[in-house]
Parts: structure tokens; C-alpha cells; sequence
């Protein structure tokens, strides 16, 4: 059996499991080989952590457990996991019990908020032609044209779902921040990450999609998580 932990990579709002493309290419040349990443449904956080639960279910030995985004909700959520054993947030969303992500961004709105529109069914979508400035300015057009197109919106409610029992006060955490972030604001990734006490801090001077943008740097900070579980 391999001495590096298993990671899940739990994806965000506006986006799939293969936002992680370049991170897992990146963890497997590393040499981690049991690597999954979860197809949330993004319909509300319930469901979103019971789906990731199952996924960290599957799993035989210790998890390490990676959030993008409205993915650190996730996370944060489904994290209390016995084999569960640590946490690692990507330019993400960390509540506090009885928090949401939705809260959160509206006590500092980031530079990008009034780029989300509903739609007529309720879910909730980056426009197309603001994808680009909004999501992942520091990628190339091709990329960010793909990722726009390919968005998967969330249902506008799953904003509003609030944290029940956060696994950060109980689990080893790493968090990086994301410095030209339009999704989140800076500075709330910044007091999320300070009230969690992590291991560490990494601040990239990146756009919210760092995992495709800096997927090196990202890749360092979930390995150094895993190696220091397996001291």
C-alpha cells in the first residue's frame, strides 16, 4: 500500500471535475496513484457533501481531502469522516457553523459578483462574455472560452446552505489564497484561512481558478499536507 494518503479534489460552483486536470496530472507524476476527483451536483450542500461522503467512503486507508471554491464548503462539511485526515482549500469558501458561502461573499463582495446572473429555472450563471475577467483572467482564451462555455451553474439556493458542523475545528487544514481572486475576495480568504489556524498559508498571485492557472504551486501545498500526514 502506498504511504501517501488518497486525495479527493472537490470541484466548485461553475465548474466540473476536470477543472483539476492539470492538479492531477501533476499529483500522479509526483507519484500518487490513488487519485479521485468528485462530480458534485452542485443542487444544495447537502447533497454536495453526501455525495462526497460516498466518494471518501470507497476509500480504503486516510483521505486527503482538496476544495476549490464552493468546494471548501463542501469540504468543510463532509470532512468529518473518520478516515478523513486533513484539508486542503483552493481559493475556497471555509465557513464557520451557520455560515454560507452566499453570507460570506456578501459581507465583502468580490469584484466579479455582478457578473452572476439567474436564469429562469434558478440556477445561476457567470455570463459568458465575463467569464474570462471573472474566473480565470490569468489563463489564455482558449482555456478560459472552454471553461465558460462548459460552466456548470449551481442552483442559486445552494448559496444560501449553511455549514451545520465545520470539520476545519477538528482536522489539520492548509489553505491557499488566491491574491487576484474575482470570485472571492481576497481578503475573505485571507480572515477564512487566519480563523482555521492552518499548517500553512500560500498566497499565489492568481486568479480564482489557480488550480489550472498555477497548478505547480497548488500541487506543492497538497503535497506538503500529504507528507506531513504521513510523518
Amino acid at each position: 500500500m502506498s504511504e501517501k494518503p488518497a486525495v479527493v479534489l472537490v470541484h466548485g460552483f461553475w465548474g466540473g471535475a476536470a477543472h483539476w486536470s492539470k492538479v492531477v496530472v501533476e499529483l500522479h507524476r509526483r507519484g500518487f496513484t490513488d487519485l479521485h476527483a468528485v462530480e458534485n451536483p452542485l443542487t444544495s450542500l447537502a447533497d454536495d457533501a453526501e455525495r462526497t461522503r460516498k466518494m471518501v467512503r470507497q476509500v480504503d486507508g486516510p483521505v486527503l481531502l482538496v476544495g476549490h471554491s464552493y468546494g471548501g464548503a463542501v469540504i468543510t462539511e463532509a470532512g468529518d469522516l473518520p478516515n478523513v485526515a486533513g484539508l486542503v482549500y483552493i481559493a475556497a469558501f471555509a465557513p464557520d457553523a451557520g455560515e454560507s458561502p452566499g453570507q460570506i461573499s456578501q459581507e465583502l463582495p468580490p469584484a466579479a459578483f455582478a457578473n452572476i446572473a439567474p436564469d429562469s429555472d434558478g440556477y445561476l450563471w457567470i455570463k459568458q462574455d465575463a467569464f474570462h475577467e471573472s474566473f480565470c483572467q490569468d489563463l489564455d482564451a482558449d482555456e478560459a472560452l472552454v471553461m465558460a462555455v462548459t460552466q456548470k451553474a449551481p442552483l442559486g439556493s445552494t448559496f444560501g446552505d449553511s455549514v451545520t458542523s465545520p470539520a476545519w475545528k477538528k482536522k489539520p487544514v492548509w489553505y491557499q489564497v488566491s491574491a487576484q481572486d474575482r470570485m472571492i475576495h481576497p481578503d475573505n480568504e485571507r480572515r477564512m484561512a487566519q480563523r482555521m489556524n492552518p499548517r500553512k498559508i500560500v498566497e499565489l498571485d492568481a486568479g480564482h481558478a489557480s488550480l489550472a492557472s498555477q497548478p505547480g504551486p497548488v500541487t506543492d501545498l497538497i503535497e506538503t499536507a500529504a507528507n506531513e500526514l504521513g510523518s
